[in-house]
């Protein structure tokens, strides 16, 4: 029997990190990208029917991920939409110098459901430091991945230390809205 968590849509945002072109085109590609890609879908469907936030993070930096180049922007397979929110970071920490506190704060979100990449890099930092503020992080398994050739035990070992800091591994299919 699958157990539930069931999160109250109002107070609830999706979190889409860093799932930009650049990122797809590294030597060693990405870990089941097609599988991160419909997930993120999946999860950006629940959030547009139940009415809650749908924000994208994008990295910027001076060399792949430069503002304003084709690497930059995001995936072309991701479902966004006009109403979707978008923060431009510098730092792994998504909640570093940017506005994605104030605008979980004035909706009054908090619980966070985290996907995309890089599983070490800023799925771990944002993670860390939703749990740092105060706020219920929700790290979805198949919803994060990274370009490395040992991928899959990196994702296993992030997993096992971000659950361990306080951040909730779930399975999409165990997330109820109401």
């Amino acid at each position: 029997m699958t157990q539930y968590t069931e999160l109250p849509a109002n107070k609830t945002a999706l979190l889409i990190i860093d799932v930009q072109r650049a990122l797809f085109t590294r030597p060693t590609p990405v870990y089941q990208d097609r599988k991160m890609i419909e997930m993120i879908n999946i999860l950006v469907d629940l959030a547009h029917l139940y009415n809650f936030p749908v924000i994208y993070v994008q990295h910027a930096n001076k060399s792949i991920l430069k503002e304003g180049t084709d690497g930059f922007k995001l995936h072309p397979a991701l479902k966004r939409s006009p109403e979707d929110l978008s923060v431009i970071k510098k730092y792994g920490n998504a909640f570093k110098d940017t506005i994605l506190q104030s605008i979980l704060e004035s909706r009054g979100l908090e619980y966070l459901i985290v996907t995309g990449m890089v599983s070490q890099g800023c799925i771990r930092a944002t993670s860390l430091g939703g749990v740092q503020l105060g706020y219920e992080v929700f790290l979805v398994k198949g919803g994060h991945s990274n370009y490395r050739e040992d991928a899959a035990q990196v994702i296993e070992d992030i997993e096992v230390e971000l659950e361990k800091a306080g951040v909730h591994l779930i399975n999409s299919d165990q997330l109820a809205f109401s």
